[in-house]
C-alpha cells in the first residue's frame, strides 16, 4: 500500500532562475508527476539547463532514457515513497531489510506487541495443496497456542521474581515476557512494516527481488511493488517489462540495471 510519495512546489524556484533569466522554466505546458518533475529539475540543475534549450517536459521520457543509459542515477534519489506492507511473514522481511541505501525501515515489535494481534502468512507453495495447507494450519495453531502459554509462565515466574524478568516499569515487564516469549514464533508470523525508499533504490529493489531468480514470497511482492510505482511514475519506470515465468508467477526486467 502506497501511503507516501514527493509533491512539488517549483514556483520557490522562480528568484533563482530569474537572476539568470530562466525564469520561463516554470512556464512549461507538458504536466510530469511529482517524482520525474524533481528528478528532472535535479538532473539540469547540474548544467544550468534551465534556458531556451533546455530539455522540455514533452522531452522527459527520451531525457531519462538518457539518464538511465548513462547510469547517473543519483538524481533518482531524490524522489521518495513510502509503502505500508502487511500480509507479509518475518522470513520475507528478513530479505528485505537486506536491502540499505536509500531505505529506510519502521517494523512492528515483537517485544512490545502483545500476542493478540498474531497473523501468520501462507507460502504460496501450500495454498493449493490441501495436505500442505492443512500442515500450515496445525502448525500455526500450535505456534499460537505455545506462545500463549509460554506467555502465562513467565509472567508467572516474573511475580515470582525471576531476576532475568525483572524492569522497573510495567512497559519493561511486558517486553521482558515477550522477548523470551517470541522465541517460539515461526518465520510464517506476520510482520507489517512501513519502507521508504528513494526511486534509484526502489529500482534495484525491482531488478533484484522481481527476478525470475528470486525466492517466490518477494518476487511477488517486488512484482506489485512495481506495479504501484510504475503507475505512479510512468516515465521513471516505464522501461520495465513485466514476464509470465513457467510456474504461473511474473517476472520483471529491465535493459537498464544498476541505474
Amino acid at each position: 500500500m502506497l501511503i507516501a510519495k514527493p509533491a512539488v512546489d517549483l514556483s520557490g524556484m522562480h528568484e533563482f532562475l530569474q537572476d539568470f533569466g530562466f525564469e520561463d522554466y516554470l512556464n512549461d505546458p507538458t504536466e510530469l508527476s511529482s517524482g520525474a518533475q524533481l528528478c528532472k529539475v535535479a538532473g539540469q540543475l547540474c548544467y544550468l539547463s534551465f534556458g531556451e534549450k533546455r530539455t522540455w517536459n514533452d522531452q522527459a521520457e527520451k531525457y531519462f532514457d538518457n539518464v538511465k543509459a548513462q547510469a547517473h542515477g543519483s538524481i533518482l534519489e531524490h524522489a521518495n515513497y513510502s509503502f505500508l506492507l502487511y500480509g507479509i511473514s518475518r522470513s520475507l522481511t528478513h530479505e528485505l531489510v537486506r536491502h540499505r541505501s536509500g531505505f529506510s525501515y519502521s517494523q512492528v515489535s515483537q517485544r512490545y506487541v502483545s500476542g493478540n494481534t498474531l497473523r501468520f502468512v501462507e507460502r504460496p507453495e501450500w495454498q493449493n495443496d490441501e495436505h500442505l495447507h492443512l500442515r500450515f494450519e496445525d502448525r500455526i495453531d500450535r505456534a499460537a497456542q505455545d506462545y500463549s502459554e509460554l506467555t502465562d509462565i513467565l509472567f508467572h515466574d516474573q511475580s515470582e521474581g525471576n531476576a532475568l524478568l525483572s524492569g522497573e516499569k510495567r512497559t519493561d515487564l511486558k517486553k521482558k515476557v515477550r522477548q523470551s516469549a517470541r522465541s517460539v514464533l515461526p518465520n510464517e508470523t506476520e510482520a507489517p512494516i512501513v519502507i521508504t525508499g528513494n526511486i534509484r533504490a526502489w529500482r534495484h529493489f525491482v531488478e533484484m527481488r522481481a527476478s525470475e531468480h528470486a525466492e517466490i514470497e518477494i518476487r511477488r511482492l517486488a512484482v506489485e511493488v512495481f506495479r504501484v510505482l510504475r503507475e505512479a511514475e510512468p516515465i521513471l519506470f516505464g522501461d520495465y517489462t513485466l514476464e509470465q515465468l513457467g510456474d504461473g508467477t511474473q517476472a520483471v526486467s529491465t535493459p537498464y540495471r544498476k541505474v
